[in-house]
Parts: C-alpha cells; sequence; structure tokens
C-alpha cells in the first residue's frame, strides 16, 4: 500500500504541475559566446533587458508607484503597473546600462573575477533583434548602429533584448567559470535558458545551464564536459516534464514481464529519437497550427497508455504490437522534445551534431531512472494476491488518465 501511495502522490504532484512547456516571460533565453585571443577574452552576450533592471525598481514613491529602474518608466494601464523603456536617458548615457550589465555578469580564472570593460551595447525590440547564434552574428550585431532604433515607438521593458560585448584583459586560460548574479524576480526566470559557447582557437565547445546561473558554469576545452551540460538537460526535461513521466510510467505498468518493458522503451525511444531530430531541423510543418496539435495528442497519448495498461494483452503478439505502439507514440513525444529543444540551441550553432546527440542521451538516461525506480515496484505489487495488483495497477493508470482528460480539455480550448 505504501507503494501504491507513493506512485498516487506521484500522480497527483505532475498534475499540479503546468501542462504546456513555454516560457512565462517575453523571452529569457540568454547566449553568451566567449572568445579567446592573445589580449584576453571577448564575451558577447545576449539577455532580456528584464534580467538587467527588473530588481533596480525602488520603494513606493508619494503617488504610490514604486520608484522606476534605471533606463525605464512606469504606467498604469486598466489597473496594471507596466514597465517602459526610457529610450532618452539610454541614448544619453548608454554606458550607464552597460555598467549595471557588467555587475551583474562575472567571469572567474582560478576563482578570481576579472574586471570587466564594456566594449559596445546595443538594444533590440524583441523579433527584430539580428542573427546572435554564431561569433560572426554576434560581432556584426555589436558592430553599428544606434544603441536603440530611432524608429522604435514606446516599448515595454521585456519586449526588449540587450546585446553587449565585454572585454576582459587576461593572460590565455585554459578554463574559466561564468556566473550571473542578478535577480529579477520575475515568473518563470528558473527556466531561463543559458547557451555559451566557447571559441579557443579552431576548437567550440558548447555549454548548456538552466536557471539564474548564480552558480558559476565551469567552461573548458573539454568536449565531454560541453556534452556533459546537455546531457544533464536531456534528463532534466523528461523528469520534469509531466505529459513525458506519465506516459513512461503507463508504459511500464502495462508490461508483463522483462522483455514486454523493453520492447515498450525500445519502441518510444526510436520513435522520439527521430522526430526530436526531424522537428530540430524543420522537418516538420511550419504551421502555428502544428505545436497545439501535438501538445493535444501528447495529451490523448497517455489516455491511450493508461487504458492500454489494463486491458488484457495477447502474449503472442503483445510485444510487436507494444513495439509498434510505442514507436508511434514516441514520434509525438520526439516533437515535443524539439519544440523546447529549438529554444535552447540553433540549428546554426558550432558542434549542433554533438549538443544534439548529447541531449537525446540525457533524455535516455531520464527515461532509464523511471524505469529503475517504477520497475521494482511493480515486480513486488505483482507477487502479492491478484487484487492488490490488479486494483493498483487500475488505480494509477485511472489517475494517470484523468491527469491527461485535463491537459486533454486544456489544450483543445488552447488548440481552438
Amino acid at each position: 500500500m505504501r507503494l501504491l501511495f507513493f506512485l498516487c502522490a506521484l500522480l497527483f504532484g505532475l498534475a499540479c504541475s503546468p501542462s504546456l512547456a513555454h516560457f512565462k516571460l517575453n523571452q529569457n533565453v540568454r547566449i553568451h559566446h566567449v572568445v579567446h585571443s592573445e589580449e584576453g577574452l571577448d564575451v558577447y552576450l545576449r539577455t532580456p533587458m528584464s534580467y538587467l533592471v527588473a530588481e533596480l525598481v525602488g520603494p513606493d514613491g508619494l503617488d504610490g508607484m514604486p520608484t522606476p529602474a534605471p533606463f525605464t518608466y512606469n504606467h498604469i494601464e486598466d489597473g496594471v503597473l507596466m514597465h517602459y523603456v526610457d529610450q532618452g536617458s539610454l541614448r544619453d548615457n548608454p554606458d550607464g546600462l552597460g555598467k549595471i550589465a557588467a555587475k551583474a555578469f562575472e567571469l572567474s580564472v582560478e576563482g578570481k573575477i576579472q574586471p570587466a570593460s564594456v566594449v559596445a551595447l546595443r538594444l533590440h525590440p524583441l523579433r527584430t533583434e539580428p542573427g546572435f547564434a554564431t561569433q560572426t552574428e554576434a560581432r556584426d550585431a555589436l558592430a553599428s548602429g544606434d544603441v536603440f532604433p530611432g524608429t522604435a515607438g514606446e516599448i515595454y521593458v521585456g519586449d526588449v533584448m540587450v546585446d553587449i560585448h565585454f572585454r576582459y584583459a587576461s593572460e590565455p586560460v585554459a578554463a574559466y567559470s561564468l556566473s550571473h548574479t542578478s535577480d529579477p524576480g520575475l515568473p518563470g526566470q528558473e527556466n531561463t535558458a543559458n547557451l555559451i559557447l566557447d571559441y579557443n582557437g579552431q576548437e567550440v565547445r558548447t555549454f548548456r545551464a538552466t536557471g539564474l546561473m548564480h552558480d558559476p558554469v565551469k567552461v573548458s576545452s573539454s568536449a565531454t564536459a560541453a556534452a556533459s551540460t546537455f546531457i544533464v538537460e536531456g534528463i532534466r526535461h523528461i523528469l520534469e516534464g509531466p505529459d513525458h513521466v506519465l506516459f513512461v510510467l503507463c508504459m511500464i505498468i502495462g508490461a508483463l514481464n522483462l522483455r514486454s518493458l523493453l520492447a515498450r522503451v525500445t519502441g518510444f525511444t526510436l520513435g522520439h529519437t527521430v522526430t526530436l531530430i526531424l522537428g530540430f531541423f524543420g522537418i516538420a510543418p511550419s504551421g502555428a497550427w502544428f505545436i497545439p496539435t501535438v501538445e493535444l495528442a501528447i495529451a490523448l497519448s497517455i489516455v491511450y497508455a493508461a487504458v492500454m495498461a489494463v486491458l488484457p494483452s495477447n502474449q503472442k503478439h503483445g510485444d510487436l504490437k507494444a513495439f509498434g505502439v510505442t514507436s508511434g507514440i514516441g514520434l509525438l513525444h520526439g516533437f515535443g522534445f524539439s519544440f523546447m529543444l529549438h529554444q535552447i540551441l540553433r540549428v546554426d550553432a558550432p558542434n549542433v551534431w554533438h549538443s544534439l546527440l548529447a541531449f537525446n542521451v540525457g533524455v535516455e538516461i531520464g527515461q532509464l531512472m523511471i524505469a529503475l525506480l517504477v520497475w521494482p515496484m511493480v515486480l513486488f505489487l505483482r507477487k502479492q494476491p491478484g487484487r492488490i495488483w490488479i486494483g493498483s495497477r487500475a488505480t494509477v493508470a485511472i489517475c494517470a488518465a484523468a491527469i491527461a482528460m485535463v491537459w486533454v480539455v486544456e489544450r483543445a480550448e488552447f488548440f481552438l
């Protein structure tokens, strides 16, 4: 009964998780290009403006309004406090925003924080920013032009991206650490996607981290170290993705034996690997309907897996059928993985295949972790009197199906 209680608690915990993996901020992706030279290190950073100024909002004044953060002003719209970019003060004193950015970003060598100089700074309204996926694009984005485009009208702080070029004068280094110190206190900031590309001679290493990066990310020329960051993100994505966890759980409790489990896991792996790659490289429908359709289909796949977990299975052909079914459903989940991966990795990024395959390995490790946790419980319950196993399996399947049906309704409404 304790095992059953654990599984049910796990299910209801998943029910409290969000059903769609979208960002709550207008944008919460930060890209770092670190270029080594004989003179030192050049860092090209793209970050949302909100991350630089949100925590600098002052206390409420006599009018009841908080003191605006530097380079911003406030308005009340429909009873809601809104923050806008103060373009005049920004153009008069761009170095001021550069100093704020330099204070919030740290590069350490052997534990010592290195002093930074701000070489250039540019701001872009969201969805008009130039490319920043490669070293060349980052340099071009900061090479020329106004600090803020003169054609931009009144614009929210949350709709602005900041590009900054920092320079660190130091001897050539083999390893260093990057971190951010700001805490803007914004919804969804814990899901911030951080991409770090290290250019050292002919070698390019790509590192990945999630969150505010208060804990320094150690960067080196090691290909293994770079790949490991994407493996961790793959594990995190499947373990923190409630829809993926529920499907794997239903897939496990429906397996008759170890051979049946291996057939299901192999099919799911094959399916999602194919569409993760295809979806990432854009070999998929591009219409606005596609992502909501896949999200809805994933929720329906959980309902189907829950029903199949409690129905009698033909042992003779059951493994082959399970392989085919989980392969097909894996195709849906693979597209879901690719949607998230697109947020953190560009198709034209250096060493994209290394990062892509490492992420997929992480997904497989996460799936294996779930199986290693749940399968021993299944084997234990099967050794109990028949009604205990049947009742336990039915309870888990019903809970999973009920949670998935809530998502079906939510996603159907979103789709419509």
